[in-house]
Parts: structure tokens; C-alpha cells; sequence
């Protein structure tokens, strides 16, 4: 398994999460297997979230994909996001 990790600011939680939520039938199709959510607790408008692949290439496929910046723009993420790539060791 391989975990995904994708890290910005987004303008408004509730409505990043509503396009986040509108987005769960697309992301299993492009490959996630589980995912979660985690908000900074000093700033509240700084998310994490965790996908979940069976391989390094359906991440970095999602990762790299046109659809998913499209999907950050409209949720209002407006910041540039960090990603990064971990595997159990």
C-alpha cells in the first residue's frame, strides 16, 4: 500500500469539504482505497488529507492529474499544495 498525502490552505472548510465529499465516486475510480481528513487545530483552514493506492503509480497518477487541480481550484484551495509519497516500513 501506498499513501498519499496532500497538504494546503483552502479558503472555507465547509465548502472545501462539500466539493471534497462530491468528489468520492471520481477519486475510488481513479484508484483510492481509504482516505481521511485531518484539520490544523490553530489554524482550521489548513488540511491534510491521506489517500491510499495499491501502487506508487495510481498515486502519482491522481496526484498529477488535470481533474484533481481542477477539483482544488473549485473547492477554494489557495494555497499551493504539498505532496508527498509513504509506504509502511
Amino acid at each position: 500500500m501506498v499513501r498519499m498525502f496532500i497538504r494546503h490552505t483552502v479558503r472555507d472548510y465547509r465548502v472545501w469539504r462539500k466539493a471534497y465529499n462530491a468528489f468520492d465516486k471520481e477519486r475510488k475510480a481513479l484508484g483510492v482505497t481509504g482516505h481521511a481528513v485531518y484539520r490544523s487545530v490553530v489554524k482550521p483552514n489548513d488540511i491534510t488529507v491521506s489517500h491510499d493506492f495499491v501502487s506508487i503509480g495510481k498515486a502519482k497518477k491522481l496526484a498529477g492529474s488535470t481533474r484533481l487541480k481542477e477539483i482544488m481550484k473549485g473547492a477554494g484551495v489557495i494555497s499551493a499544495p504539498t505532496i508527498w509519497f509513504v509506504k509502511a516500513a
